[in-house]
């Protein structure tokens, strides 16, 4: 009779099972252009928000975006949050500074949500967008972040979509002055 073994069967976790539905991207608005380079990053400009007002008198505008946080960033996070815990950690029957398996996904949702913040501020600042204080400032992830979570592998980019208003920083955002008084003009010969 032929010696059964019980080996431990190693499984992968598929990106494809971590994968949540992007929500889709709304109708009409403008697509704005990055001053500063982000990859994996689309900001719409959906048009002036007129129920909310900024603190400097400037126009409010809604805005949608899709963008993938990085990797490295949430594993960064993810690091500091689980050093942070295990200074603080005191679970019933586990040691001090130990932290129990049940802790371990809502450290990785801590990690993937400040992750996405961060990316959503690089965002605002790369398309020179001007963030608003207080609730009128929030993002809107319209993704679930829990359900992200939960087949989430730490190191992994993750892409999600999000809306948020934000006033446009005109000194950034329009094209300098070009001054084109030479008025020299330049005959070019077409060769084909």
């Amino acid at each position: 009779m032929p010696k059964q073994s019980r080996a431990r069967k190693d499984y992968t976790v598929s990106p494809l099972l971590m994968a949540v539905e992007l929500v889709a991207e709304p109708e009409g608005g403008e697509e704005l252009t990055a001053i500063e380079s982000m990859p994996f990053c689309r900001v719409k400009n959906l048009g002036a928000d007129d129920e909310v007002n900024s603190e400097d008198g400037s126009q409010v505008y809604s805005f949608w975006m899709t963008a993938e946080a990085d990797g490295a960033l949430i594993k960064k996070y993810r690091t500091q949050v689980e050093k942070d815990a295990s200074k603080k950690a005191n679970f019933p029957g586990f040691r001090k500074g130990q932290i129990p398996p049940y802790a371990q996904p809502q450290m990785t949702m801590f990690a993937l949500q400040e992750g996405i913040i961060k990316t959503c501020e690089g965002a605002v600042s790369a398309f020179g967008l001007n963030s608003l204080s207080g609730s009128d400032g929030s993002v809107e992830v319209h993704e679930d972040v829990q359900e992200m979570a939960k087949g989430y592998k730490v190191g992994t980019n993750v892409k999600f979509t999000a809306s948020f208003k934000a006033t446009m920083d005109l000194s950034q955002t329009e094209p300098a002055d070009v001054d084109d008084s030479s008025g020299d003009i330049v005959d070019a010969e077409i060769v084909e």
